[in-house]
């Protein structure tokens, strides 16, 4: 069977270098080429040196020359990490290229443009028009674990914060176990503000420090909030927290909310684990997670605590890997008709 041709978009973020990683982990996927209009030309081994033996004379590619790929190719994936607010208009752009030619790419956004199931949901937060409104529709939000069955033709990957508390937040939900009101104190990893550097993920300032930031503000949240509803069928409201940690890959997430029925933490553990039965990369045991135990792996893992009123479901993922990178060819690996788990299943990297 040969290779699907895989276009990446995100030029040359941190996301964009994952998903080069994976690409060549896939035992089914091909890169055919990653779109940097403002390094084009420009050997993709500038931007990861890391992936020099890999994608040795491969180079950054224009829009026009993706565009030329997309007409060249019946069915290709498309996995864009494009920015916020850019994301949208280009994949409008790329489809409408494809589809001139009569070709229909497979796409995973890792973008927020299309978490939301309208223009004004979307504009509400982001505050600024969207920028492909007519292409909502052929795009469906949410985790792979919890959508069994898709019916659009392309999938938009909620955020990494978002990822790790929707894992611990739906099984609650969904098994009617809380009341819906939940609070959320999410720490993550430098590399989730991406490569360009700020204040807040200068090293200097970010090294041996931990602080909060955008509480009960942060445009994740109601993201979160249209997932869980859209996943477990509750209308639940989340207070969350997130804040930046001092290490560059990571998210642990602590979700606290009220029980509806006194139940111990063994018994907790037991329905979330078999909650996720079915699901390849979720692990759930009685020990508290670690961040440690899944950098750089797709895999995440929850524990859960109880004093038979309150609930504390602690959730542990890769913000690049299994909250980006990792979860949209997760999705891939379904929108094409491979096994969910094929070229994610590499263990932890451990003593980062």
């Amino acid at each position: 069977m040969s290779k699907v041709p895989t276009i990446v978009l995100g030029g040359t973020g941190y996301v964009a270098g994952e998903l080069l990683r994976l690409i060549a982990l896939h035992p089914q996927l091909a890169l055919a080429g990653i779109m940097s209009d403002g390094s084009a030309g420009e050997a993709v081994a500038t931007a990861f040196p890391h992936l020099a033996s890999v994608y040795r004379g491969v180079h950054f590619k224009s829009q026009a020359e993706i565009e030329q790929l997309l007409k060249q190719h019946r069915q290709p994936a498309l996995l864009a990490a494009a920015p916020h607010g850019v994301s949208a208009a280009l994949i409008d752009q790329l489809l409408n290229a494809a589809e001139q030619a009569g070709n229909a790419p497979r796409i995973v956004d890792i973008s927020a443009d299309f978490r939301f199931a309208s223009a004004s949901a979307y504009e509400a937060v982001y505050k600024h028009p969207h920028g492909a409104p007519a292409r909502l529709a052929q795009f469906s939000c949410a985790l792979p674990e919890h959508l069994a069955t898709l019916k659009t033709p392309h999938v938009a990957h909620p955020g990494c914060l978002s990822s790790a508390t929707l894992l611990a937040a739906v099984p609650l939900l969904a098994l009617n176990l809380i009341e819906p009101q939940l609070f959320v104190a999410a720490i993550t990893g430098s590399t989730g503000s991406g490569r360009k550097p700020s204040e807040g993920t200068h090293h200097p300032t970010r090294h041996s420090d931990l602080y909060a930031y955008s509480a009960l503000a942060h445009r994740h949240a109601p993201e979160i909030a249209a997932c869980a509803h859209s996943a477990s069928g509750v209308a639940a409201n989340f207070a969350f927290v997130p804040h930046s940690g001092p290490f560059a890959r990571g998210i642990h997430a602590t979700v606290q909310a009220v029980l509806k029925r006194p139940l111990d933490s063994a018994a907790l553990n037991a329905q979330l684990r078999d909650y996720y039965t079915h699901a390849p990369f979720v692990q759930v045991s009685e020990r508290a997670p670690r961040v440690k135990e899944i950098v750089a792996s797709n895999y995440a893992r929850l524990s859960v605590a109880s004093d038979g009123r309150t609930v504390v479901v602690m959730s542990v993922l890769d913000n690049l890997t299994k909250g980006a990178a990792g979860g949209a060819v997760q999705w891939l690996n379904r929108l094409l008709g491979f096994a969910e788990d094929t070229g994610l299943t590499a263990p932890a990297a451990g003593w980062t």
